[in-house]
């Protein structure tokens, strides 16, 4: 199936992308810690990150892809390149609007966004800074997903998928210099990022100039279609970037506890590695997949395509929640526990991991779901349940976090609100009878439980008992590189594990792996 070789594109690509992040944090918490000033930093990035997901990947992934695929199909490539140039005036109006308020208000926007820092007016003052030089990265992203959505229309995924690792090399090249104290760093980092939006824009203009897609800014005018697009990308803001908004909101309540919101993103870090591997990657290519089918009448077609999504999506996300819930300390200490980065920070980042670890499936189905809604020009129906599972998340965050549980109930509340929108989704799906579960779905779901419970007995067993050996590499390389030695014979060796038990089981079949990586046929 086509569907499976753009995955695998995508997926090979963000792979590489969060690996690539891994070392950044795993540099980043080296440098930086978890203490006050990283965790400015982190709650500074998340808001361009925010608008990122919900107005680029969230309206206009939501919006944009389904409507431009119809101008491809109903009317050409003249036509739906003209459409594009309307959506990217319209996107980059919008988000200029934001990034420029954000310029002017952000010094009141701190006492939102930074209320634990309040009453340090030199972290303060930092946070306000740092949200000013990063707030443009969140422009180019706009750009660069509304240009990458278009490639993915006309089947070209490698480029869009792999801008991104930009983002992670600029940083980690930051990272790699002396500084004179955590502050400098922190805004050396602030401006890498926003330097590596702009190598992405440029990048994706040159891929979108060898496809020939023609792209030109102009002042958004009132037509029909850009009014469909506005209708569309309202709701689907909210919808596609539900998980990213409930983020926000845990993260600026983190900030009232020194160090919270430093474990949260950390943890974060692990969890969005097959959230963003998967989950993504899955929504990305299922959705031109299903609005092409649906344009042709395919209903049986978009349905096979739902359930195999669904099917791959949990048998590549079950064995890492099992590694994250059975040895959550073992990944963090691994991947994070050098320099200013104690073992304390290490045990309260494992507590968020294994709470996002329970939520992770719920994360990737939503991004599988959604698109069923979607690809039918419905956005108003997972908005509604968007905001449901916000309200809940804030809810649950507000009374957790000052109940007694700080940050870890501010990672329960995030896992809990995804599970419930989930069950809202599916629920709808199931009652307009636009989804049913197939009786191979039926099937391969408690068989990828059991793989993955094989798989998460024999990872404790080497992390803990059969890891001893680490012991014998310290003096030779020193504790921190023979913690990635060994974590990472840990990782492919539970990979084996897991692997061997999926095709023992019937969890995975032969087929479905050569479906990743088979060349599609000239027509799907």
């Amino acid at each position: 199936m086509r569907l499976f070789r753009n995955l695998g594109v995508v997926s090979a690509f963000t792979l590489g992308s969060r690996i690539l992040g891994l070392v950044r944090e795993s540099l980043m918490a080296g440098r930086l810690g978890a203490g006050p000033v990283a965790d400015v930093f982190f709650q500074a990035l998340v808001i361009p990150n925010t608008f990122r997901r919900v107005l680029a990947e969230g309206a206009f992934n939501a919006a944009f892809v389904p409507l431009y695929a119809r101008e491809l199909e109903g009317k050409g490539k003249e036509e739906a390149d003209a459409f594009a140039s309307e959506a990217l005036s319209l996107l980059a109006t919008v988000t200029l609007i934001i990034v420029v308020a954000f310029q002017v208000l952000a010094p009141w926007a701190g006492y939102v966004f930074f209320p634990g820092m309040v009453n340090e007016p030199d972290l303060f003052a930092l946070g306000v800074l740092l949200l000013q030089i990063m707030m443009p990265y969140t422009l180019c992203m706009a750009v660069t997903a509304l240009i990458g959505g278009g490639l993915n229309s006309h089947g070209r995924f490698a480029t869009a998928a792999g801008a991104p690792m930009l983002f992670n090399l600029v940083l980690i090249g930051v990272l790699l210099f002396e500084y004179a104290d955590r502050e400098t760093l922190a805004l050396w980092l602030a401006i890498g990022v926003t330097a590596s939006g702009v190598m992405q824009v440029a990048l994706l203009v040159l891929a979108a100039q060898r496809a020939k897609l023609k792209r030109t800014l102009r002042a958004p005018r009132g037509t029909p279609r850009g009014k469909r697009l506005i209708v569309l990308g309202g709701p689907g803001a909210v919808a596609a970037g539900v998980t990213q908004i409930n983020v926000l909101v845990t993260s600026s309540i983190a900030t009232l506890e020194v160090g919270a919101r430093s474990y949260l993103t950390y943890a974060e870090r692990l969890y969005q590695l097959p959230l963003g591997v998967i989950g993504i990657a899955m929504g990305l290519a299922l959705l031109p997949n299903l609005a092409r089918r649906l344009r042709a009448g395919d209903e049986a077609g978009g349905q096979f395509a739902m359930n195999r999504s669904i099917e791959i999506s949990l048998a590549l996300t079950l064995p890492a929640v099992a590694a994250m819930l059975i040895i959550p300390q073992f990944l963090i200490g691994g991947l994070f526990e050098w320099g200013a980065f104690t073992a304390e920070d290490t045990a309260n980042t494992a507590l968020a991991l294994i709470a996002y670890g329970a939520g992770l499936p719920a994360f990737i189905l939503i991004k599988v779901l959604a698109p069923g809604f979607f690809a039918r020009e419905d956005t108003a129906t997972p908005m509604r349940y968007a905001l449901v599972s916000v309200v809940v998340n804030f809810t649950l965050a507000v009374t957790l976090f000052f109940g007694g549980m700080g940050f870890l109930g501010l990672a329960i509340a995030t896992s809990v609100a995804g599970w419930i929108n989930v069950a809202l989704l599916a629920r709808t799906l199931l009652a307009r009878r636009l989804w049913r579960l197939d009786a191979r779905l039926a099937q391969r779901l408690p068989r990828q439980v059991l793989a993955a419970a094989i798989m998460g007995a024999a990872v404790w067993v080497m992390a803990g008992p059969g890891a001893d050996w680490v012991t014998s590499l310290v003096p030779a390389l020193g504790a921190y590189p023979a913690k990635l030695i060994v974590l990472g014979a840990v990782v492919a060796l539970g990979a084996l594990v897991y692997a061997l038990a999926a095709l023992a089981t019937g969890a995975l079949s032969l087929s479905d792996l050569r479906d990743l990586v088979r060349r599609p046929p000239s027509k799907d």
